[in-house]
């Protein structure tokens, strides 16, 4: 079907508009860590510094915040991507009662609102538990920030690998079978491979997803512990140094944007060989 020129034209500048709402902010961020004044209004905009740049590196907050965050969202995808793909190999591979019940609550955590799974974290980690012979409180910080952050990067993975394995023949396994491959081998030379990218792509997604939460973490970190977005909150109501979370922010788009595209070829790339 030929597109008129006014509908190519209405497309385009609708698309134009899209992007400049999703972006400009983007570019604001940017251009406020490198404003020589403390204003954040668009009337303050005057020359170029960093002296933001420096001074973010010269106080413990952003450094502390920032290795907090890493710690949490590393540990958080390593659990995903253990517990991730053992559930999609198990979806994927085998028949089994109960099926599409364990699928849907395996993807529940992600469509459920940041506020509730916060909510119920806290009254959980918050309390006692009695199993009889001993009794243990989860408590918060560092471990309970982490447990609460795999339960929804769990589904990144799990979505990433089933898909994967799904599109994969099973032939493959059987052949690997048929020539006398051990389970151990089949794994190793046939499954990982085809599994691959896709685990990279679900560990940077899982990361990214874990870096940035503040909702969940709000409610489960504690007094104590702080990660980068609950500081950088915090700091937009600092009149002492108020550029400084752009800063930050402006440095972690600068290693999210590159990343995000990674993530992106790889779930796109289909099967490795």
């Amino acid at each position: 079907m030929k597109i008129s020129l006014p509908s190519k034209l209405a497309l385009a500048a609708f698309t134009g508009l899209t992007l400049l709402f999703l972006y400009l902010p983007l570019a604001v961020v940017a251009r406020l860590s490198f404003n020589p004044t403390k204003s954040v209004g668009w009337g303050g905009w005057s020359g170029f510094t960093l002296d933001w740049w420096r001074q973010v590196w010269e106080v413990d907050g952003p450094k502390d915040a920032l290795l907090a965050s890493c710690k949490v969202a590393v540990t958080a995808m390593v659990v995903a991507l253990v517990l991730g793909t053992l559930a999609a190999m198990a979806m994927a591979r085998f028949q089994f009662f109960g099926k599409n019940a364990v699928s849907f609550i395996l993807v529940l955590p992600i469509a459920l609102p940041g506020i509730v799974t916060g909510i119920a974290m806290q009254n959980t980690f918050s309390r006692t538990i009695d199993l009889g012979l001993f009794s243990f409180r989860v408590g918060f910080g560092f471990h309970a920030v982490v447990m609460a952050h795999a339960t929804f990067c769990v589904v990144i993975a799990f979505n990433n690998v089933v898909a994967r394995l799904r599109r994969s023949s099973p032939n493959l396994l059987e052949a690997s079978a048929d020539l006398g491959a051990q389970g151990t081998q089949t794994f190793r030379y046939v499954t990982f491979p085809l599994m691959r990218s896709a685990l990279v792509a679900g560990g940077i997604l899982a990361f990214a997803l874990s870096f940035d939460e503040i909702v969940v973490t709000t409610f489960t970190a504690g007094a104590g512990f702080e990660t980068l977005p609950k500081w950088m909150l915090a700091q937009l109501s600092n009149r002492q140094n108020p550029l400084l979370p752009y800063v930050m922010a402006t440095l972690v788009m600068v290693v999210s944007i590159p990343l995000a595209w990674l993530a992106q070829r790889l779930s796109e790339g289909g099967t490795d060989h």
